[in-house]
């Protein structure tokens, strides 16, 4: 089977976000992509596809500013070396650089918004609602918030 010419970005952080991420696995297989996710303890070892380290970034930390500045420069730097089409973003922090990245490059951004969010938002959705060319949402509840997003349902 030969691979779609479009090339894709997943980009998640760890935990549940990742879980989420790997859900699309069978488009990871069909289109040329790379896998862009946080520096952990997690085992990221799930997939065969090339994956990229970022800083994990907590919003309460002191550190924050500089660890977001760091992954900017580190996603400019995935960026060009990838030149994805696509970025498909389950969230959270760490990943906002690559979507403003792509953004900027007028690439498309694909976000789909946390499963664990059933009645409010997350502080990267929001952000991110304005700026995506897609936005999923996985409960219906969800659309009362996002009136301009799309439900499919889950992604499990």
């Amino acid at each position: 089977m030969s691979k779609e010419k479009v090339k894709l970005c997943f980009a998640a952080s760890s935990g549940g976000h990742f879980e989420q991420i790997m859900m699309l696995k069978p488009l990871m297989e069909k289109y040329d992509s790379f896998l862009l996710t946080e520096k952990t303890k997690y085992d990221t070892k799930t997939t065969d596809h090339k994956v990229y380290y970022l800083h994990q970034v907590n919003r309460k930390e002191f550190l924050v500013v500089f660890k977001l500045i760091a992954n900017y420069f580190k996603s400019l730097k995935i960026y060009f070396k990838e030149k994805p089409d696509v970025v498909i973003c389950t969230g959270v922090l760490a990943m906002l650089p690559m979507c403003f990245i792509a953004k900027l490059g007028k690439k498309k951004l694909i976000y789909i918004e946390s499963f664990a969010k059933v009645t409010s938002p997350t502080k990267s959705g929001k952000l991110m609602y304005k700026y995506a060319d897609r936005f999923y949402v996985q409960w219906e509840s969800m659309l009362e918030i996002y009136p301009d997003a799309i439900f499919l349902g889950g992604i499990y």
